[in-house]
């Protein structure tokens, strides 16, 4: 008897989240290997996860020479030249203090404190922001569900 399909949102409890991503990624790994022995294929998987830590599977090659093969076969730039010019510092700083005045001017604007309107760009990235923080919460909330939860099983047992 099968599962059933699972359905494709994003896990909100964060354990669930990294249990199925652990899983998952080494689920991946595992058919890219079998894919490349079976076929004799070259194959390359990058994977970052939601903590920025990579994963990454290069068979035959290092991932370095895959990527410098890519390049060629696409027409992009060598590897070994930067693709991004670092910011400079006061670049970097000045639009950090953009976007500080654009999330101060927000709660602001919201709750009628300013008379002042806010541009299409900075209600973009205020709606940017508020989703990633009630993501967040959500994530936060279930957490403490999930345990209290768990708390009341411990004292059912």
């Amino acid at each position: 008897m099968g599962r059933g399909r699972v359905q494709m949102k994003r896990i909100e409890n964060p354990v669930h989240r990294q249990v199925t991503f652990c899983k998952r990624r080494a689920g991946l790994l595992k058919k890219a290997k079998e894919l490349s022995v079976l076929c004799d294929a070259e194959i390359g998987v990058v994977i970052f996860s939601a903590h920025g830590k990579l994963y990454e599977l290069a068979t035959k090659w290092t991932m370095q020479e895959l990527i410098e093969r890519y390049g060629k076969y696409t027409g992009g730039p060598p590897a070994d030249e930067p693709m991004v010019e670092p910011m400079d510092a006061k670049k970097e700083i000045e639009m950090l203090k953009q976007e500080i005045e654009i999330l101060q001017k927000g709660p602001r604007y919201m709750f009628g404190g300013g008379c002042e309107y806010m541009s299409l760009n900075e209600l973009l990235v205020l709606e940017k922001h508020l989703e990633i923080w009630i993501n967040h919460i959500r994530s936060t909330k279930m957490d403490i569900m999930f345990q209290e939860i768990q708390m009341l099983r411990n004292k059912g047992s």
